[in-house]
């Protein structure tokens, strides 16, 4: 699943690229997985607006839109509905002045930036046709990732990992009886890291995963808070991890595998001492770490 540093890069490309262009009209597949909202909501609400910007809350792309003035476009798209009869038509709806657009990426998602002749994907979902004459798809083969449209001030609830202070972070887990590893996880408390960073920022901070969160000591919380925002940084610096089917706004894969330390490492040698990098399965998830460099 794309994680903050995958979801950043997608958003910094997609604010470069789309910034300033305006929503013409949208197709919506039939499929109702990946629908949080309507297919008839996200199209009138989607349609007639110019894109303000693009960010990301936690891992998810926002997109702020703002009403141009003019009504939209309730036309579904011509040359796939004539391609795919089977696909649901949206309704028309009167739509928001100012909203913004949520993607959820899920496990495969996508949001590609294309030209129209590109080669349509299996699982487009959704295909938003631009004032520009480029489309923008997403596409998500397994149907993880979800579309919805909010009336302003998304939060998915957490802290930015980025911009919370050292304090903060550790009198956030400080007490805790769960793993450190599972508290890291909790999107309710520090939004945006997933398994991958999990796994490198506590190798880095030498606390292995399954140490109690309540058990760590304020200086050691310190290293972890620091650890973090490293990893996370330098991952970000380098387009993501690409160790499935993460690939960002242009297809292309991102190049921090390259970095991991333990993450996929099981029987490898360590980096740092040498010994072999081991996996447990922690709530369901893998977690690898160095039982020598972490304790």
């Amino acid at each position: 699943m794309p994680e903050l540093p995958e979801v950043e890069t997608i958003v910094n490309a997609l604010d470069k690229r789309v910034a300033g262009d305006s929503i013409d009209s949208v197709w919506i597949g039939s499929r109702q997985q990946p629908l949080k909202s309507s297919a008839s909501v996200i199209a009138s609400t989607l349609e007639g607006k110019r894109i303000l910007k693009v960010h990301r809350a936690g891992k998810h792309i926002v997109f702020d839109l703002e009403s141009i003035g003019r009504p939209a476009k309730t036309q579904p798209y011509k040359r796939l509905v004539a391609s795919k009869a089977s696909r649901s038509k949206v309704a028309a709806r009167k739509p928001d002045s100012n909203a913004q657009w949520i993607v959820h990426l899920g496990m495969t998602g996508r949001m590609l930036v294309c030209e129209p002749s590109a080669e349509l994907a299996k699982h487009t979902h959704l295909i938003a046709k631009l004032a520009s004459g480029r489309e923008l798809r997403f596409v998500d083969p397994r149907m993880f990732g979800t579309l919805s449209v909010h009336a302003g001030g998304f939060d998915p609830g957490g802290i930015e990992p980025l911009e919370i202070s050292v304090d903060k972070f550790a009198a956030l887990f400080k007490g805790r009886k769960t793993p450190i590893k599972s508290a890291l996880l909790n999107q309710k408390l520090l939004r945006g890291v997933g398994n991958i960073y999990a796994d490198e920022s506590l190798f880095r901070a030498g606390i292995r995963p399954r140490r109690r969160a309540a058990t760590i000591t304020r200086q050691r919380f310190s290293k972890l808070h620091q650890s973090v925002i490293e990893v996370l940084r330098e991952a970000i610096a380098r387009g993501g991890s690409s160790v499935s089917d993460y690939v960002n706004a242009d297809g292309e894969e991102g190049l921090f595998q390259l970095q991991h330390r333990v993450y996929g490492r099981e029987g490898e040698a360590c980096l740092v001492c040498g010994d072999s990098i081991e996996r447990i399965v922690l709530a369901g998830r893998s977690s690898h770490y160095c039982a020598n460099c972490q304790s």
